[in-house]
């Protein structure tokens, strides 16, 4: 009965652990889109060529970031 309460005491602090790295996940996602926005568009103030280098860094923090989810996703689910 014990090792069975354990089991479940562990199973939820496990899913919390998951739960944390989806979120901690979301806020680099957010936090790399806006900043690499940001200098994209000091880049085309500075070099005057409009949208290019602001949607392109945008575009590539986006890639990146949910490509290194997914990569780290993979991982967990191997070792689960």
């Amino acid at each position: 009965m014990a090792t069975r309460m354990r089991r479940q005491e562990m199973g939820g602090i496990f899913r919390w652990g998951h739960i944390l790295m989806l979120s901690a996940w979301g806020m680099v996602i957010a936090c790399a889109s806006v900043g690499f926005l940001y200098i994209g568009y000091l880049l085309d103030e500075q070099f005057g060529t409009a949208p290019s280098f602001m949607l392109g860094l945008f575009f590539l923090a986006i890639v990146t970031t949910v490509g290194r989810l997914y990569q780290e996703a993979w991982q967990k689910r191997k070792e689960v």
